[in-house]
């Protein structure tokens, strides 16, 4: 695929090595971190070793750095940019495509919520809706009505709390525990 490997004379004179102990740990730390939230573990040592860097890489040097294969590089690479936390950039010298990353982490932040939290809570809140309209065709007693709203309630909060965080970076979750 072409902007994904390069060939002897597309390479600059630095190869890059192994990484250092310290690179190594902290590469290691973020991977974990994205791991959590549900993510890739090396679409996190990725992004974390750009910015570490702060300086463009090829996709040779992502390989070589953290050991990766040249499909696992391409797909996270694709996968980086379309969520907006790296992007492509030519560099001078070079036929291949390097990548840097995004530094702005509410940015960052902001678009993970958007494209993907905030979508389940919105489907969470609309099967909430549907079990309260069906609950109540069923002639649930008032207590079961009382809880799915109570529920809903709750999907309402927190759905205005992302949007919240998304317009000011700002969470305000003060009244969740009238809710619970």
């Amino acid at each position: 695929m072409k902007g994904y490997s390069l060939s002897s004379a597309d390479r600059d004179d630095r190869i890059y090595d192994a990484l250092t102990t310290w690179e190594e740990l902290v590469v290691n730390a973020v991977g974990q971190v994205i791991e959590f939230w549900g993510f890739k573990r090396n679409h996190g040592r990725v992004w974390a070793l750009l910015y570490l860097r702060d300086e463009a890489m090829s996709s040779k040097d992502l390989q070589q750095s953290l050991e990766l294969s040249k499909g696992a590089v391409s797909m996270i690479t694709r996968d980086l940019e379309q969520w907006d936390v790296a992007r492509r950039q030519r560099v001078r010298g070079s036929q291949a495509w390097h990548f840097v990353a995004e530094i702005d982490f509410l940015s960052m932040i902001r678009k993970v919520i958007r494209e993907r939290e905030l979508k389940m809570v919105e489907r969470i809140e609309l099967d909430l809706d549907d079990a309260l309209r069906l609950a109540r065709q069923d002639e649930a007693d008032d207590e079961t009505i009382e809880r799915i709203r109570r529920m809903k309630r709750l999907a309402e909060m927190v759905h205005n709390a992302l949007k919240l965080f998304m317009n000011s970076a700002r969470i305000d979750v003060a009244d969740a525990e009238d809710v619970l």
